[in-house]
């Protein structure tokens, strides 16, 4: 195992780790929206200040007008770092070729 390949893979888990908190910080805000949170809470906006971001493209995707006022886009973010997880995972787990 060369530098390269350290590196490489200490990257790797620093970029999982990174869509580990996106999912729980999104996971977090969801729940806490469904018990009427207090908007002055600190905790409450810490996570909306986090989440609003990832999660607005998504809501203008798919709106909640269209899908009788429920919103899917914590869902569609989770698949979507899912989706990121097994490329980066399968695509960094073999060997690359150039051909």
């Amino acid at each position: 195992m060369g530098v390269s390949d350290a590196f490489l893979g200490g990257l790797l888990t620093v970029v999982f780790a990174i869509l580990d908190i996106l999912k729980w910080l999104v996971i977090l805000s969801a729940v806490i929206s469904w018990l009427n949170p207090d908007p002055r809470n600190p905790i409450v906006q810490f996570l909306y200040r986090a989440t609003e971001p990832l999660l607005r493209p998504l809501r203008r995707l798919l709106p909640a007008r269209r899908t009788g006022g429920i919103d899917f886009s914590p869902i569609l973010f989770l698949l979507l770092i899912l989706f990121i997880e097994a490329f980066l995972s399968r695509l960094l787990a073999r060997p690359m070729r150039i051909f």
